[in-house]
């Protein structure tokens, strides 16, 4: 499927980018993006979906507030440590501060 391409601020109404959409309250709903807005000479690109096409986005439920917050929960715990920080464990040290420090003094 070939889509329109747009350049910067010149799509049409009726085409929203993801995070617009959602600004609005919708989702794009499982459909295909129906054009792309391009700019700093083609190397961004954003995909436009049509707006009568969106659905409202679906209301959390308990149970995926449950999973999302143990889904945040596990980014805090330190696996080494175990011990659950105030802030997100460094991807790229693995561990907590404490530990990548060499454990607590």
């Amino acid at each position: 499927m070939t889509t329109s391409v747009y350049r910067y601020q010149l799509a049409p109404d009726g085409l929203m980018t993801r995070r617009q959409l959602r600004a609005q309250g919708l989702r794009p709903g499982g459909h295909d993006p129906v054009g792309e807005i391009r700019w700093s000479r083609g190397r961004r690109v954003a995909c436009l979906y049509a707006v009568a096409r969106a659905l409202p986005v679906r209301a959390m439920t308990p149970a995926r507030w449950r999973a999302h917050e143990a889904m945040m929960r596990a980014r805090r715990t330190c696996p080494q440590c175990d011990a659950t920080r105030d802030y997100y464990i460094p991807r790229s040290l693995g561990v907590c501060l404490i530990c990548a420090d060499g454990g607590p003094a």
